[in-house]
């Protein structure tokens, strides 16, 4: 009787061949990030696509991993994935990669992956690191709700209009985003939803982890008094409690007008000093000018 195996097993039942494509999670930043079931995998798979062959090379030589890598990525997934079809239909184990996570999540693989269940082709796949996932985890967000949205459209009028399509949304919001862009994004966070509470995650796992958690507004300010580098995921809050207008004391808007006018200061700067009049916090001055834009709207 042939010996039976699991399907999450990368062994090939004798003279019958079964092409196995593995989806394998490899380390956000810490090489240690890894499980021993992915290690073992990409040791027994008879090729690794990889979306950067030199990059995923680092990790292969730090657990000696001598298996026969390719590239696998978005410039030559159209016709390599359709190559990696007959490789995997003749029998070969072909273990899938991306440079960081899990393929397929905001990586190459999506292609190759429908192929090969179109293609009756089992896809099993081996569980690793999601640099948003750990982000969300650290976030001190509500988690039990959230939505992953990947990356935004790099132009800004499309990158406002995704952004209002999202704004009455009750959950966390995921995004990534470039470090060229971390800035301009959260400007338009903080114009179409409000000042709500972020988090800025910054190379997680790696050396220069860092996480920026609170309002936009100061989140904003922080990043605007250095350069952002590296790989980045946005966390926005789900929205508050709508804040009332204050009735005791006089409206922001006017206030705010006048500080600009009389002291030639800018918005944000203006906003500190109405803030500092009133006794509040520059957030919670935000906050109550936002209201009250939003109450004189639904007045016109």
């Amino acid at each position: 009787m042939p010996l039976m195996v699991s399907s999450t097993s990368t062994e090939v039942s004798p003279g019958h061949p079964i092409g196995r494509l593995f989806v394998v999670g490899t380390p956000i930043g810490n090489l240690e990030d890894i499980t021993l079931r992915a290690i073992r995998t990409l040791k027994e798979v008879d090729l690794i696509a990889c979306e950067d062959t030199r990059h995923t090379q680092k990790l292969l030589n730090r657990y000696s991993i001598k298996t026969q890598t390719i590239s696998y990525h978005q410039h030559n997934e159209m016709t390599r994935a359709p190559e990696l079809i007959i490789e995997l239909e003749a029998g070969r184990q072909v273990a899938l990669v991306s440079d960081a996570g899990m393929p397929g999540i905001s990586d190459p693989g999506f292609r190759l992956i429908h192929l090969a269940i179109r293609h009756e082709i089992p896809v099993v796949p081996v569980p690793g690191a999601s640099a948003f996932v750990a982000a969300l985890a650290a976030s001190g967000l509500a988690v039990d709700r959230f939505r992953f949205l990947g990356f935004l459209p790099s132009r800004k009028l499309a990158r406002q209009k995704t952004l209002r399509e999202l704004a009455d949304a009750s959950k966390t919001l995921v995004f990534y985003e470039s470090p060229n862009r971390v800035v301009a994004m959260l400007e338009d966070v903080l114009e179409i939803f409000g000042d709500r509470q972020v988090v800025v995650a910054r190379e997680v796992t790696k050396v220069h982890e860092e996480f920026l958690r609170g309002p936009a507004s100061e989140v904003l300010e922080t990043l605007t008094m250095k350069p952002v580098k590296g790989e980045i995921t946005i966390l926005v809050g789900p929205p508050v409690a709508p804040v009332r207008p204050p009735s005791s004391v006089q409206s922001i808007i006017t206030e705010l007008g006048r500080v600009m006018t009389e002291e030639g200061l800018d918005q944000r700067n203006a906003l500190k000093v109405v803030a500092r009049r009133l006794g509040i916090s520059k957030s919670e001055a935000y906050r109550q000018w936002q209201a009250e834009k939003r109450f004189a709207l639904k007045r016109v």
